[in-house]
């Protein structure tokens, strides 16, 4: 039996990844944690072929319509997420697999602009950002270039962790609001103990988590919000009063960013502890 001598920050409540960048992702029991991320996450992305930019949400006029789509990574227990195939679900039901030949052609005519779809990152990889009217945000009702990092189709970071007591600060804050995880797209959620309020991890920011026997975690910094928290997504509505309240309660800020210090497989129930 291992003992602690760290404090207890919660258990693993949910895992999420997103195969395709922008679309839709899948819940999961269990995932392995690498030196990239969580395996299979983000493994895909859409390029625009007239601009070469990376397909993202956060221009919704353009790329709004990728969160009409759920993209999930096959089931063989015999090989890893990298080796099998990303199954695509359309509004309508039709299944696609990412590398197919014909994929580009159906997702042009379905997202209404030419496209290609790859696993290769682009050099000097961008997306387009735009920037809704929102009190205290600069570049209000403007389309921005965000580069991505190296080698990723990633924003700024490749793990995205959130807890329940930010979630429910959100909630307090602006109970007319659907603050669910699915707006939010973090990669791991954090159910912290009962008791606990307020935006908890961002006093974890530049200490070290450890997720299980094995996953140690660096937490890099705030994940500041967009637009895409504000868009309908299957059963949750547009809302810019989403982004607005963690504007207003957490300098934009909902969730943290981290690196990978020590890889492994996570589990739904893990303890969670701070360990320095």
């Amino acid at each position: 039996m291992t003992t602690w001598h760290t404090d207890a920050a919660g258990s693993l409540a949910s895992i999420w990844r997103y195969p395709v960048k922008s679309m839709l992702g899948e819940e999961l029991n269990a995932a392995e944690i690498t030196k990239q991320g969580l395996a299979g996450d983000r493994a895909f992305a859409i390029i625009d072929r007239e601009t070469g930019k990376i397909a993202s949400a956060k221009h919704p006029k353009k790329w709004g319509r990728l969160f009409e789509c759920l993209a999930r990574v096959g089931s063989d227990p015999q090989t890893t997420p990298s080796q099998q195939p990303v199954h695509i679900t359309l509004p309508d039901g039709q299944l696609l697999v990412a590398d197919a030949p014909d994929l580009p052609a159906l997702l042009s005519a379905f997202l209404g602009r030419p496209v290609d779809v790859t696993q290769s990152v682009p050099e000097q990889a961008k997306l387009e950002e735009y920037w809704p009217e929102v009190d205290g945000r600069a570049h209000h009702n403007a389309t921005t270039d965000e580069a991505l990092p190296p080698g990723t189709f990633f924003d700024a970071a490749i793990v995205h962790l959130i807890t329940t007591a930010t979630l429910d600060a959100l909630r307090a804050a602006y109970p007319a609001g659907q603050f669910e995880t699915k707006r939010f797209r973090p990669n791991l959620v954090v159910r912290t103990a009962p008791g606990t309020a307020g935006f908890v991890e961002n006093d974890w920011i530049g200490r070290t988590i450890a997720i299980g026997e094995q996953v140690r975690l660096r937490i890099t910094g705030p994940c500041a919000r967009c637009v895409m928290t504000t868009l309908p997504q299957r059963e949750l509505p547009e809302d810019t009063g989403i982004l607005r309240t963690a504007v207003k309660h957490n300098r934009a800020a909902v969730g943290v960013y981290a690196t990978v210090l020590n890889p492994g497989v996570v589990r739904l129930g893990n303890q969670i502890h701070l360990t320095s």
